[in-house]
């Protein structure tokens, strides 16, 4: 007799990935910011994130407001770029 329930197994395949090498200094900065902030898991997450918002836009062909430019620019000097 069966209990009508399924046996299904979920197998996560991770994406293949490939090394970034950025400055030390700005790896920690970036940290200490997931850490303040949240929303991300880790460093590698944030950098793929801003990596694929910035291709994103480039993509897009939509300009940035002069807000969303300062916007980026703070960011990008909290992270210690600027």
């Amino acid at each position: 007799m069966s209990s009508g329930r399924v046996s299904c197994e979920v197998m996560v395949v991770a994406e293949e990935k490939v090394p970034v090498m950025i400055r030390k200094e700005i790896y920690e900065k970036a940290k200490k910011f997931i850490e303040e902030s949240g929303g991300f898991e880790s460093v590698e997450e944030f950098v793929e994130y801003l990596i694929e918002e910035a291709i994103e836009i480039e993509e897009s062909g939509e300009a940035l407001t002069k807000e969303d430019q300062e916007k980026v620019s703070e960011r990008l000097r909290d992270l210690g770029y600027l």
